[in-house]
């Protein structure tokens, strides 16, 4: 539990970077572009990946989702806070939680005992609270397109970060090393097209931010990738309870250094996931 911890803690810092670049004039790609290389560049130091290890085609699939869905899904995320709103595509990210939880039960073949089931019910039932609260714009677009697409995204990124945790093909410090690559990689392509389509050149200030992310970013992944080694048979552990985490730290952060004002539900839903995670934490005793 202690490295889902420290995942949920570098989740959030990231996100609040993210929201006080908003107040500056930055480039969101920029800021993304560094923070994967920051990422690479620490994966590849610290642990000195064997990048000799020839990959399965079933892994070198696996790597190339992640590495393309990690800064695609972030980019769609961003077009759908502007078009439907920050509370609509909060709702999204969150109920991506459903797809994991599936995974874990069909695909990697969990035993969920009452305590997990009743944290489970308890931890949905946080999100919903968490989350009622009237919309911080004034649109009124009904698109669900990009929060339909941000719900899937996330929810295959967390089953695939399973899935590489598990298998034994590669070591997964190497299969973080080749994620970044390729999520890099992607962001590059963005950039290229930006500075010949838009004439955007490099800004020095981007990269100081996007190094910044790029740590904590590398935390928050590592960790999370080994909370599913540590707890190899019972993901829905990991998936439920970083989600519970980042609900109860976010929200907290967001009202002491934000100053976002929070409804008796939500406080509400900040106790009900508190709950789900010390019955999730008793169904591993």
């Amino acid at each position: 539990m202690w490295f889902i911890l420290i995942s949920i803690l570098c989740s959030v810092s990231v996100g609040i970077l993210l929201k006080i670049t908003k107040r500056y004039n930055l480039n969101i790609a920029q800021i993304i572009g560094w923070n994967y290389l920051t990422a690479l560049l620490l994966a590849y130091f610290i642990y000195q990946p064997n990048l000799e290890i020839p990959p399965s085609n079933a892994t070198i699939y696996l790597l190339l989702g992640l590495s393309i869905l990690l800064p695609s899904v972030f980019f769609i995320q961003n077009i759908s806070i502007q078009q439907v709103g920050i509370v609509r595509t909060d709702v999204a990210q969150r109920l991506s939680l459903f797809i994991p939880i599936l995974a874990a039960y069909f695909i990697f073949d969990e035993t969920f005992s009452t305590y997990k089931i009743i944290g489970i019910v308890i931890g949905f039932s946080a999100i919903v609270l968490t989350l009622a609260k009237k919309s911080e714009t004034q649109q009124q677009n009904t698109n669900w397109l990009y929060p339909l697409l941000v719900l899937l995204g996330f929810g295959i990124i967390d089953t695939l970060f399973k899935k590489v945790a598990s298998t034994q093909q590669i070591p997964f410090t190497t299969a973080l090393f080749f994620i970044f690559f390729g999520a890099l990689l992607v962001v590059i392509t963005v950039l290229a097209f930006q500075k010949i389509r838009q004439n955007k050149r490099i800004r020095w200030e981007n990269c100081y931010w996007g190094i910044g992310i790029g740590i904590l970013n590398f935390g928050n992944i590592l960790f999370y990738l080994k909370a599913h080694k540590a707890l190899t048979d019972k993901p829905t552990t990991v998936f439920a309870a970083m989600n519970m985490g980042v609900i109860v730290l976010g929200s907290l952060a967001g009202t002491l250094l934000f100053k976002e004002k929070l409804s008796k539900w939500n406080f509400f839903g900040i106790v009900l996931a508190i709950v789900a995670i010390l019955f999730i934490t008793l169904s591993q005793l």
